[in-house]
């Protein structure tokens, strides 16, 4: 009788399609993969603490650390928290600059993953395409915050500082090249019978067994189940913009990827809603002792001054309490969980963090699946280290 044995493989976390330190330790029958366990913490940076020992306005450059491809994204996040627990009203004007940038962030995190993961499966030229319309929305990001990745440009009770002369001009000069980018991705892709034969009926996942494991983001509505926080629960003036929610039927790696392209069409038609309907007033919430004054104001007027001294010095004092904010981030469902004790620190910050919840799928997604498959899996998720470890 042959006895059959099965070979256990570590697969990162030096691995380029890992997408990150990610070790997976695979149990592999042959070429078929018989259990999988992702193995994570190898950048684990400790932010959720690092954040609890720092001022209010001194935490939010934490939040750009996590998922560094999304970073507005977190900075929408944590600053609405903060937002909701010292009950600041925002002016309307940065409500649409915050939604704007958010589903620029969004585009460019799509872009990101389509380029790395066609790289995964063998399509190397997606990448140089996607990366090239890619430079155009880093490009608003510097004349915005100065800085091409973490800019922090979105802060509590409003934004760093007023928008560019030419954002406008800046902004629709993205817009214009992703859309022509995606008839090129359209082209390479949707219709290439190598990365059909790759990506459909592969990493299935049903509605239900979405549901079950918490998953959200086009992880959940790849399965079919049409929730958005945009929509189900709009923050930040959301219900003033007309766009779809973009879903799937198949539940695999085929749909999500659809599913992506779909987003990035009803980010760029929420972008172009909110230019051309941008309402004028303040950059920032006039909430003394708690938002910063505009810098203008600062130089000339001593009350503004004095704010602004004692905000970044002292900080400001949270009421006791405790509150959770979540946004709908190009990964799914990012939540800041926050409790106030009274002190001008927070007592415990909880970030819940999409990529984290997503791959705990992993495991299900690849059992009885090719190996070769694998790499295909994880890239459908979409995940980044930063977030899941912290």
């Amino acid at each position: 009788m042959v006895e059959q044995k099965t070979v256990t493989l570590n697969m990162g976390p030096q691995h380029p399609s890992t997408h990150g330190v990610l070790r997976v330790v695979i149990e592999l029958d042959g070429e078929r993969v018989v259990r999988a366990e992702p193995t994570v913490g190898y950048l684990h940076t400790g932010i959720e603490k690092t954040m609890e020992s720092k001022l209010y306005y001194k935490a939010l450059p934490c939040t750009d650390r996590m998922d560094y491809l999304a970073p507005m994204s977190n900075n929408l996040g944590y600053c609405l928290a903060v937002e909701k627990l010292m009950d600041v009203e925002i002016p309307q004007k940065v409500q649409w600059v915050r939604v704007a940038l958010a589903e620029l962030t969004r585009i460019k995190s799509h872009l990101v993953w389509l380029g790395t993961h066609s790289i995964d499966l063998g399509a190397m030229s997606m990448l140089l395409y996607t990366f090239r319309d890619r430079e155009s929305i880093v490009d608003v990001y510097e004349a915005c915050g100065g800085q091409r990745m973490m800019t922090s440009y979105i802060r509590i009770g409003g934004l760093a500082h007023d928008l560019p002369i030419d954002f406008d001009k800046k902004m629709r000069a993205a817009v214009s090249q992703v859309k022509e980018g995606l008839a090129d991705y359209e082209n390479l892709l949707t219709s290439n019978e190598i990365f059909i034969n790759r990506t459909r009926n592969v990493a299935v996942i049903s509605a239900e067994e979405a549901v079950a494991w918490s998953l959200s983001g086009p992880m959940l509505r790849g399965s079919g189940v049409k929730h958005d926080l945009r929509k189900a629960n709009p923050y930040s003036g959301y219900e003033n913009f007309d766009f779809d929610i973009a879903f799937g039927t198949n539940g695999d790696a085929y749909d999500r990827y659809q599913l992506r392209l779909e987003e990035i069409r009803q980010s760029i038609r929420i972008i172009e809603q909110a230019l051309d309907g941008m309402p004028e007033g303040p950059y920032r919430a006039h909430v003394p002792g708690v938002v910063l004054p505009p810098k203008e104001d600062v130089l000339y007027k001593m009350e503004s001054m004095i704010f602004h001294f004692k905000i970044i010095t002292e900080g400001f004092k949270a009421p006791v309490g405790s509150i959770y904010q979540a946004v709908e981030s190009p990964k799914g469902e990012l939540g800041f969980y926050i409790t106030g004790d009274g002190t001008n620190m927070p007592r415990r910050i909880r970030v819940r963090p999409p990529s984290f919840i997503n791959l705990a799928v992993l495991p299900r997604l690849v059992e009885g699946m090719m190996f070769s498959d694998v790499v295909c899996a994880i890239g459908s998720i979409d995940i980044v280290l930063g977030e899941v470890d912290r």
